[in-house]
C-alpha cells in the first residue's frame, strides 16, 4: 500500500524562503505523477505543482510561478517543493500527493504540513 508523509513546514516571515519534503513509502513510485497542494481552512482544495517520472515536466498554479520549484529524487521517492518569497497569502496546509502508475487521479494523500507566513 502507497503511503506519503510531508514534513518542512513552519513559520516564515514575508519574503521567507521554506523547502517542504514529501516522501512515499510501501510501494515503488515509478511512472507515477507527484504533486503538491494546499488548502486554507474553510477553502477548497488548491493545486500548487506536480511533476512527473522523468523530472523534466513540471506544472505550477499561477499563483507560484516564479516563487515555488518542484523537484523529486526517485531513488529516494522523495518530492520537494521549494518555496521563495513567500506572501501571507501562501499560509495554508500543504498536502502531497501520488497518482497511480500511469494514471492521472491522485489517490494517494499525506497528513499535511502547516506554512504559514506572517506580514
Amino acid at each position: 500500500q502507497v503511503q506519503v508523509a510531508e514534513s518542512g513546514g513552519g513559520l516564515v516571515q514575508a519574503g521567507g524562503s521554506l523547502r517542504l519534503s514529501c516522501t512515499g513509502s510501501g510501494r515503488d513510485f515509478s511512472s507515477r505523477i507527484m504533486g503538491w497542494f494546499r488548502q486554507a481552512p474553510g477553502k477548497e482544495r488548491e493545486f500548487v505543482a506536480r511533476i512527473a517520472w522523468g523530472g523534466s515536466t513540471k506544472y505550477y498554479a499561477d499563483s507560484v510561478k516564479g516563487r515555488f520549484t518542484i523537484s523529486r529524487d526517485n531513488a529516494k521517492n522523495t518530492v520537494y517543493l521549494q518555496m521563495n518569497s513567500l506572501k501571507p497569502e501562501d499560509t495554508a496546509v500543504y498536502y502531497c500527493a501520488v497518482t497511480r502508475r500511469n494514471a492521472e487521479k491522485y489517490d494517494y494523500w499525506g497528513q499535511g504540513t502547516q506554512v504559514t507566513v506572517s506580514s
